[in-house]
């Protein structure tokens, strides 16, 4: 009996410092997101100071996964190998295929590609993704998803993309496609150089409700008046967080959640079930078969 309870204990210390990272990562991205908001154009409607709307990324606004691209660019540029490569392939292909994000699989990839990057510059690091997101992400942006965003913008909101890809990332997207700003997982840095560690957690899950009630509390938004987007269930508690929620190219969890609670669906796959079992386009028979070649590796390690 006694072990049980120590083991209940345990259980329950893991959970609350889980949740003290995911706050820390929230209150970290919420703290980014407002130094490094974007400038507006000219307003297309007199500004609504207490609406706006918050969009994951990756296969809600883009095809894909935003950390796949990145990992393309950084070995094109040498920042790893080939075989580091494929890892991120087969977590792609199991991310297309699957239909869901596997939490450990995220954290282990974006921790991975956060030690390539240990040691370089912010600087460096900011143009270099510049680059990757003209080369490999511009043509990767849906278009029905943008129209939402936009639809936001012309009612004078803010829209604010929420991933846990790195915030610099993040922030070029959101820049690019004339948003507002970023919340993104933030990595530690010291005089302007990145250690490999990150702050927090990753800005997944719970840390993205965090960040979105830390940037509401920080611009003065009121969110029973603002909107989130996602396709994901694990975004169930940021898309819980606001007054209206629109589930974009659900998986089927999210899919069921929504038609449970009443949330808008938007699906902006063609052929959505060929979608979810499909390769990605950037990728050959070759490259796949090298993908599972380093799962395999990966699993005799």
């Amino acid at each position: 009996m006694e072990a049980v309870c120590v083991s209940g204990w345990r259980g329950k210390d893991k959970s609350q410092e889980l949740e003290r990272l995911a706050a820390l990562a929230g209150e970290a991205s919420a703290e980014a997101a407002s130094t490094t908001a974007n400038e507006p154009a000219v307003p297309p409607a007199p500004p609504d100071l207490t609406a706006a709307a918050f969009f994951d990324v990756d296969n809600t606004m883009m095809m894909g996964a935003s950390i796949f691209y990145f990992a393309r660019g950084l070995a094109a540029r040498k920042f790893f190998t080939s075989a580091d490569l494929a890892g991120f392939v087969w977590q792609q292909v199991k991310f297309r295929i699957g239909g869901r994000e596997n939490k450990e699989d995220i954290k282990s990839h974006r921790e991975r590609a956060l030690s390539f990057v240990a040691g370089r510059t912010v600087e460096e690091l900011t143009s270099i993704s510049e680059e990757i997101y003209d080369e490999l992400m511009a043509d990767k942006i849906w278009s029905g998803t943008r129209a939402l965003a936009q639809m936001h913008l012309d009612a004078g909101q803010r829209v604010w993309l929420v991933t846990a890809t790195p915030i610099e990332l993040a922030g070029i997207i959101s820049r690019r496609l004339g948003l507002t700003g970023a919340l993104g997982t933030v990595a530690e840095t010291e005089d302007g150089v990145y250690t490999g560690r990150l702050v927090g957690d990753l800005l997944h899950g719970r840390a993205k409700a965090h960040a979105v009630r830390a940037l509401a509390s920080r611009e003065g938004l009121n969110l029973k008046r603002c909107t989130a987007y996602s396709d994901s269930q694990n975004d169930v508690p940021m898309l819980s967080a606001v007054g209206t929620a629109v589930a974009v190219n659900p998986d089927s969890g999210l899919r069921d959640v929504a038609r449970a609670r009443g949330w808008e669906i938007r699906d902006f796959r063609t052929g959505r079930k060929a979608a979810k079992i499909g390769v990605p386009s950037v990728l050959g028979a070759g490259a796949l078969a090298g993908a599972v070649a380093a799962g395999m590796a990966y699993r005799r390690r």
